[in-house]
């Protein structure tokens, strides 16, 4: 592995542990909790993390640790674009956790519908910058991540 991609790789890892300390700092500073989407956008940041660990050690081939990088960026970019749709109504998310409807339903199933919903909503926004949301910034972020971890896969050779 050269010495080049090897940086790009740990860049790429870098940018998403600072995606991940903000996404903490948000909830244990920020007291923001995290819907059950925002918890599946950190989970191929930790694997990025892992990857640039592995690439600061050069103990598999540069190309493969910069392949599995970028497909761990371009996940939780999409990840993104599907949560920020859900944020935006533009389609249904999970059930477990986006509102639904109440047509047909009795008081009782009403009740209990409400009893076990989640704390935080998948289906709403609760902070944004410049008309986007934590979600949609992490599917911007992540997108360049994902252009850094090609660019790391294109100097490994």
């Amino acid at each position: 592995m050269t010495l080049t991609a090897r940086l790009w790789m740990i860049l790429a890892a870098a940018g998403s542990a600072a995606l991940m300390l903000g996404a903490l700092a948000f909830q244990h500073i920020g007291g923001m909790a995290p819907c059950e989407l925002c918890l599946w956008q950190r989970y191929p940041h930790v694997a990025a993390i892992a990857l640039g660990v592995l690439a600061a050690v050069a103990v598999l081939p540069a190309r493969l640790v910069a392949a599995l990088g970028a497909l761990a960026a371009l996940s939780t970019a999409a990840i993104g674009a599907y949560h920020t749709g859900v944020e935006r109504d533009w389609w249904d998310g999970p059930a477990a956790c986006s509102s639904s409807g109440v047509a047909g339903q009795s008081a009782q199933d009403l009740f209990a519908q409400i009893m076990a919903a989640p704390l935080v909503r998948c289906d709403e926004v609760p902070w944004e910058m410049l008309g986007l949301s934590m979600a949609s910034w992490n599917a911007v972020a992540s997108l360049a991540l994902a252009v850094i971890w090609l660019i790391a896969m294109r100097k490994a050779g």
